[in-house]
């Protein structure tokens, strides 16, 4: 029977990367695989009018065939999502984000596709784009890197609190000195903000500056902490993705022993 618990399990394996006892990709999800980079290269190039202009039917034919194949790759999903003891019921595993991702960029899509207002147009072609965070569930570097980000979620998290209180202090700090010189640039905390972001991240775009010497030596001291700011978060991945590599290593290790 189509319905057999016993196909629906050999389709889950299929689906479910981490049902598989083997190591890499299974056939379906390498196909899966394929149509997102597929889907995303289309979603890039008709973002450009000189190839998109006077192929629209071919390049609404083309996402057509995508929303139908994700569609139905889409409800397979949630039909063997039960094989998996971490979904208690299919609607537990509708509601896990990247359920909801899939669902809503499925649903965007189609409206879009067939007849909707422009913006609604703009928003689908970068959800289609963003069809790419799907490859996190089957490449093992991306799940390495979000395993690793997790792990250090406390120390993350404390590098983004001191950035927004570096950020508040520069801001507030350049718009005491500068608001007087430059009102249109720093004549307000918010308006002084974009100067401290591109400072802070080490970009420097250069179209806001201070002009006060004041405002120069806390321009200084700013752009120092700046430097400090992006290694702390940095060296704290780099530590973390390496453990995480090391870790990997001695359970392959250890798997193959045993």
């Amino acid at each position: 029977m189509l319905t057999s618990p016993s196909l629906r399990r050999r389709l889950a394996t299929q689906l479910d990367p981490s049902l598989r006892d083997q190591e890499g990709l299974s056939g379906i999800n390498l196909v899966v695989v394929i149509l997102i980079l597929a889907s995303l290269f289309l979603a890039i190039i008709e973002t450009e009018p000189t190839i998109s202009d006077g192929h629209e039917s071919l390049f609404w034919s083309i996402e057509v065939a995508f929303i139908m194949v994700f569609g139905v790759e889409y409800l397979a999903r949630v039909w063997v999502s039960i094989e998996n003891p971490e979904n208690s019921s299919r609607w537990r595993y509708m509601l896990r984000p990247h359920a909801l991702l899939d669902l809503f960029t499925l649903v965007i899509i189609i409206l879009s596709t067939f007849g909707a207002s422009a913006f609604l147009l703009r928003l689908a072609r970068v959800l289609r784009v963003l069809r790419i965070a799907r490859l996190g569930g089957y490449s093992t570097a991306i799940n390495l890197m979000l395993g690793a980000v997790k792990k250090r979620r406390f120390e993350l998290n404390i590098s983004i609190v001191a950035a927004f209180v570096l950020l508040i202090i520069s801001s507030s700090l350049l718009y005491l000195v500068e608001a007087h010189h430059q009102p249109e640039s720093f004549g307000s905390i918010p308006r002084a903000m974009w100067w401290s972001i591109a400072t802070l991240t080490t970009v420097g775009y250069g179209d806001v500056y201070p002009i006060t010497v004041l405002g120069k030596v806390f321009a200084a001291f700013t752009a120092l902490s700046g430097i400090g700011l992006i290694a702390l978060p940095t060296g704290i991945l780099a530590a973390a993705v390496s453990e995480a590599i090391q870790e990997g290593k001695n359970k392959t290790k250890s798997d193959k022993i045993d």
